[in-house]
């Protein structure tokens, strides 16, 4: 079933959303994409006369109930962005008098899924290394049934609409599909174009491909670098990836963040992009700083000259025109993770550049798409989200998907 095609009149309809947006420490959102990215679904529900129950997890609250990530917060955020009021359950698996009582036009927002550990399905307080582990396992895959079973039993049919959590099989995400035939469960607006804009990337590769991976750590993106080696012609590490790199060709960097155990790894990578004809593209420079702080001294230096107590916290001038030069002669192009530190405005130079190269590229025919919390936010703080061709809501799902992995979200629906 698709969602167009379905009529929610005087359903009750049961979404799994995203919600899991970026709050300060006042317990303000601090950037709404992922809810403005489900308004589509929603309103097409209410608009059709349903009654709506919105479902998500909110940070890794690791199955206990925890106040900061309380979902409670973004009550009336998601009633101004429906432009109706929102109803809240202050636990999500005790909200069938709440669900029951709902009207056609209402909304029903349930407490953090992940306050519950069966929502996430793994065995809390036990190692895998215990011998207890494979039992206490097999116990946690039932309460995770019975868990599901309850928030299916709030809802005439199941909407998947949780791109950044598809790769997970959770309670809410793949499980309780299993709750629903083939004609009461489907996809959201926002999984399908979730979904073509991975296609238009695999797919449809229009070339130069280049793909640009920043974030700190080598080891959470190897298997995506890897497979992406087989794809694209030009590959930018960026972020704190880069100092692991310059590291393992036997530069010098500093206090900057580096992954020790992983020089090996950084250096067989390069050896694997030479064999398949990939442009690797790294840093040749560098903004330093003296701490980790946007009023810390500033200075630009060779990437692999960094002095000691310095730490790069982004790239160079030369090193953005390097990468701005090549994005710019893309015609697909993948932007997974910032430059630097860009959370500090003195450090947002280098994200900024390449996201403008980006949309440079884009104006010129190329097919963009960015994805990662992280990514999306600098394409959001910097006004340049209009000029992409995609911003996806996914980080890990997204990467998997490239990967080319089924995605548990959207396989439980297709069943």
């Amino acid at each position: 079933m698709t969602i167009d095609k379905f009529n929610f009149a005087g359903k009750k309809a049961i979404v799994r959303v995203d919600f899991n947006v970026p709050l300060n420490e006042e317990g303000k959102i601090t950037d709404d994409t992922r809810i403005r990215g489900a308004l589509p679904t929603l309103k097409k529900i209410l608009a059709d006369g349903g009654a709506l129950i919105i479902m998500s997890h909110m940070g890794k609250p690791k199955g206990k109930v925890n106040a900061k990530y309380s979902l409670s917060q973004i009550v009336d955020a998601v009633a101004a962005a429906l432009g109706t009021p929102v109803q809240f359950a202050p636990d999500c698996a005790k909200a069938q008098e709440a669900a029951a009582a709902l009207k056609p036009g209402e909304v029903l927002l349930l407490e953090n899924l992940r306050f519950y550990p069966e929502e996430e399905g793994k065995p809390v307080g036990i190692e895998k290394e215990d011998p207890a582990y494979e039992d206490a396992k097999k116990a946690m895959k039932a309460s995770q049934k019975e868990f599901a079973k309850t928030l299916a039993s709030y809802a005439d049919c199941y909407v998947m609409d949780a791109f950044g959590t598809a790769h997970r099989k959770h309670a809410s995400t793949a499980v309780i599909a299993d709750y629903f035939d083939a004609d009461h469960k489907m996809l959201g607006y926002l999984m399908e174009k979730e979904v073509q804009a991975v296609d238009n990337v695999l797919k449809d590769i229009k070339r130069p491909f280049t793909a640009i991976m920043g974030g700190s750590k080598v080891s959470s993106k190897i298997e995506i670098i890897e497979n992406l080696l087989s794809k694209v012609d030009n590959l930018i590490i960026a972020g704190g990836m880069t100092y692991t790199f310059t590291k393992a060709m036997g530069g010098k960097i500093g206090i900057s963040i580096c992954e020790d155990d992983k020089l090996d790894l950084a250096l067989d990578l390069i050896k694997k992009a030479k064999e398949k004809g990939v442009n690797l593209v790294l840093a040749v420079d560098a903004k330093i700083a003296d701490a980790f702080s946007n009023d810390a001294n500033t200075q630009f230096c060779a990437v692999d000259e960094i002095p000691d107590g310095w730490e790069g916290l982004d790239i160079g001038p030369k090193t953005e025109e390097i990468f701005a030069n090549v994005i710019k002669e893309s015609k697909t192009i993948l932007w997974n993770g910032p430059t630097g530190v860009f959370e500090f405005e003195n450090f947002t130079h280098g994200s900024r550049t390449v996201g403008e190269a980006i949309v440079e590229a884009t104006k010129n025919g190329a097919f963009s798409l960015v994805g990662g919390g992280d990514s999306v936010a600098c394409v959001n703080k910097f006004g340049l989200a209009s000029g992409v061709s995609y911003v996806s809501t996914g980080g890990g799902a997204l990467l998997e998907a490239i990967e080319g992995k089924v995605l548990p979200g959207i396989a439980a629906i297709n069943e």
